[in-house]
C-alpha cells in the first residue's frame, strides 16, 4: 500500500469514526432513558478500532471475506461500552440495530467464503449465547441486565461465525474482563456501580478480540 492510498484510507477511517460517534451519541442522548456519551470519544475510539481492522486485513491476518465481521463487531463497540460504563445501560437504539448489521456482515462473509455452513454456525452461536445469558438473567437478574441479554445474541452471532472455540473463549474472556472491572470499581468506589458491575464492556471487548484474532480456525483459516 503506497503513501497516497494510506492517506486516503486514514482520512476515510477518521471520517467514519467521527460520523459514527456523532450519530451514536445523538441517538443515545435522545432515547426514552437518555444515556449520553461523548461524540468525540466515540469517534476516536471507533476510528482506532476500524484502523486496526484495516491494518490486520492488509497484513493478511484473515482472508478478505472475513473483514465484514470485525467491522461489524467494532461498529458500535465504543458507544455501547461508554454508555454502560457511565450509565449502566445498553440502549436499545444500538443493541437492536446490531442484529441486522451482524446478520448482513455474516451473510456477506459466508457467501464470499465458506458458504452456508458459516451462516448456520453463526446463527446457532447467536441463539446459544442469547439463551445462556437469558437464563442467567432469569435466575440472577442483578448479575446481568436485559441489555446484556439483548446484546449477547448479536455478539454471539459474530463470535460464532469464527467457530465454537472462539465463542467459548469470548464467553470466558468477557467474564474475566467483568471481574477486572469489578475490582477496579471496588478500588475506585464507583458509586454508579453499586447495583452491579456493567457486563457490556466485557462482552464487547471479548468479541472484538475474538473476531480480530480468529487464529487458524477451520471456518476462517482458508
Amino acid at each position: 500500500m503506497n503513501w497516497g492510498m494510506l492517506a486516503v484510507v486514514g482520512v476515510a477511517i477518521v471520517s467514519i469514526g467521527i460520523v459514527t460517534g456523532w450519530w451514536a451519541a445523538r441517538l443515545l442522548d435522545k432515547g426514552v432513558r437518555p444515556a449520553p456519551v461523548p461524540a468525540w470519544g466515540c469517534a476516536v475510539g471507533t476510528g482506532v478500532l476500524w484502523a486496526v481492522v484495516c491494518a490486520l486485513a492488509h497484513r493478511g491476518t484473515w482472508p478478505p471475506w472475513w473483514t465484514p465481521v470485525p467491522l461489524a463487531a467494532t461498529a458500535f463497540a465504543v458507544p455501547l461500552a461508554l454508555a454502560d460504563l457511565r450509565h449502566r445501560r445498553l440502549p436499545a437504539v444500538l443493541t437492536i440495530p446490531s442484529y441486522p448489521l451482524g446478520a448482513v456482515a455474516v451473510a456477506v462473509a459466508a457467501f464470499s467464503g465458506p458458504g452456508v455452513t458459516l451462516l448456520v454456525t453463526a446463527v446457532v452461536g447467536g441463539v446459544a449465547a442469547w439463551g445462556v445469558h437469558a437464563v442467567i438473567h432469569r435466575v440472577a437478574p442483578t448479575s446481568l441486565g436485559a441489555g446484556d441479554v439483548t446484546l449477547s445474541g448479536s455478539l454471539g452471532l459474530l463470535a460464532g461465525a469464527a467457530g465454537w472455540p472462539t465463542l467459548v473463549v469470548v464467553t470466558v474472556l468477557a467474564s474475566a474482563v467483568t471481574a477486572v472491572l469489578a475490582g477496579v470499581g471496588l478500588a475506585a468506589r464507583v458509586l454508579r456501580w453499586r447495583d452491579g458491575v456493567p457486563h457490556g464492556p466485557g462482552l464487547l471487548a471479548a468479541t472484538c478480540v475474538g473476531v480480530l484474532f480468529p487464529g487458524g480456525l477451520p471456518s476462517v483459516g482458508s
